[in-house]
């Protein structure tokens, strides 16, 4: 932690700034979690110690509640897991992932103290809880947990004060971090990483976290790297310049984005971006071509974004049913209708698109989902910072899709631009990152291939495809299954 040092940052409290310039790509810091649980909805699909998603998972053979990918995954959890173990034995169920992660946390703090390590720069008692801020509703559903707890946790425990506990609640209810599957690509559970929380958020930030596995394959646990975040720069950052990431997604409105902080994070985000409304004219405006806005008056565009708006309720009832065709009928005439009026960064207008492009692809229209995924990327680009996450996904999923259709100079194009963000957002030995490389020298291969005889090349991809037909895409998910926000929060 000696690129880091703790600060009062005006109007925000305490904070991190940088004690050395970094360039785009640095890790800052990395940190383990003081303790992590898979969300209560995948408990048997994901392993509850790497975090990987698995067909096949074994049971606990003791509490029947904890599930690994293996022996090896099943020791290497077991520290976390031992307490866990004869708790939920005794307490007869299973509680919720607050309750099990809280518990987690104090039988740490209990066992190791409240400082872990060295390179810790805050105890989990300076951490923020904002009870004081919570709404009615909210209080009543913390206390219920509470109480929950009080019955879960085991006599043979250190027992804690009501205001110990209600405290460590506080805290993970605003600082729980999103964990990711180990490619970075679903929110599987929910983590406690107290430097990440001295972090303060930023609308356009200067830096990011991914959470990295790390090595978890090799059969003798003593080679498995911990689970960890890694704080990553976006660009030059100078000496003494605080660190900051973005709490909420920057395709939110500025006012929606104001209004999430304020009832998530308990705070006002006073940041550029919100305060000028930076880009909000462009996220709902009206089609614009070389620069200059076209004939569609401001009538026509609020008519158009409200029918878009409801177009996209419509949808995603059909997507929650299962109809991807009704799904694909709603959009088409959404974009037919709105098109031609709303702009092509309309945050409306962009998740139809991208909505089309993963259903078709579902469905294997694999020509109309890469022109839709294209003009998704367009859009992206104009409103993201050139190294956002979301954007380089984006277009690692429009460079897939473009390659499915055959369109492989494009294809090439966009793998490689989201390799390129990629390895500034999660670095060379993410498996999301290894994907790509070996997806980029593939493309790379075949573009060759392409440039030297066009009519070979396609005769080679037909000849291939019908001895391996194409396998049903997976399922598209639904927006909210995606990590959107960095931090955790119960719904």
């Amino acid at each position: 932690m000696e690129n880091v040092a703790v600060f009062d940052s005006p109007g925000k409290g305490r904070g991190l700034k940088a004690t050395k310039e970094f360039w785009a790509g640095d890790v800052i810091f990395s940190e383990a979690s003081i303790s992590a649980v898979v969300f209560d909805s995948l408990t048997e699909r994901i392993c509850h110690s790497c975090f990987r998603r698995q067909d096949k998972l074994q049971r606990c053979g003791q509490c029947k509640f904890a599930h690994y990918c293996d022996r090896t995954c099943q020791r290497a959890g077991w520290a976390e897991h031992k307490q866990e173990c004869s708790a939920i034995k005794a307490y007869g169920s299973v509680p919720n992932e607050n309750i099990r992660l809280v518990a987690r946390i104090m039988w740490r703090v209990d066992k190791d103290g409240s400082l872990l390590s060295d390179t810790q720069l805050t105890t989990l008692e300076e951490l923020e809880d904002h009870i004081a801020d919570m709404q009615e509703d909210e209080l009543k559903e913390f206390k219920v947990d509470i109480h929950n707890f009080l019955d879960y946790w085991p006599r043979t425990s250190k027992q804690h004060t009501i205001d110990d506990i209600s405290h460590v609640f506080g805290v993970i209810n605003c600082n729980g971090f999103t964990v990711s599957d180990q490619r970075g690509l679903q929110a599987v559970g929910v983590g406690l990483f107290p430097n990440l929380c001295l972090v303060n958020h930023d609308c356009w930030p200067n830096c990011t976290v991914i959470l990295n596995h790390g090595n978890q394959s090799a059969v003798n646990t003593l080679f498995h790297s911990q689970r960890r975040i890694e704080l990553r720069s976006l660009g030059k950052i100078a000496e003494g310049e605080e660190l900051t990431v973005s709490y909420v997604d920057y395709m939110n409105l500025s006012e929606e984005r104001q209004r999430l902080l304020k009832t998530q994070y308990f705070f006002d985000c006073t940041c550029e971006h919100c305060k000028n409304r930076i880009k909000d004219d462009i996220k709902l405006g009206g089609k614009v071509e070389d620069g200059v806005k076209v004939c569609p008056s401001e009538e026509q565009v609020k008519e158009a974004t409200d029918y878009c708006f409801q177009m996209l309720e419509k949808m995603d009832q059909a997507r929650l049913k299962g109809d991807y065709h009704e799904v694909v009928k709603i959009c088409r005439d959404a974009i037919e209708k709105t098109e031609p009026i709303l702009a092509d960064t309309h945050i409306y207008l962009l998740r139809m698109w991208s909505t089309m492009s993963e259903v078709q692809a579902y469905l294997q229209y694999f020509d109309e989902a890469a022109e839709y995924a294209r003009k998704m990327v367009d859009g992206y680009m104009k409103l993201y910072h050139s190294n956002n996450a979301a954007l380089g996904m984006a277009a690692m999923r429009a460079g897939v899709t473009h390659w499915q259709a055959g369109q492989i100079e494009v294809g090439h194009g966009m793998i490689c631009k989201a390799y390129a963000i990629l390895m500034v957002t999660h670095g060379p030995t993410h498996p999301i990152t290894k994907d790509l490389e070996a997806m980029r020298m593939q493309t790379e291969m075949e573009l060759r291939m392409f440039k030297q005889n066009e009519y070979v090349y396609h005769s080679m991809r037909e000849a291939a495809l019908k001895n391996k037909p194409m396998t049903m895409m997976h399922e598209p998910k639904s927006m909210e299954e995606g990590i959107k926000n960095l931090f955790h929060r119960r719904k």
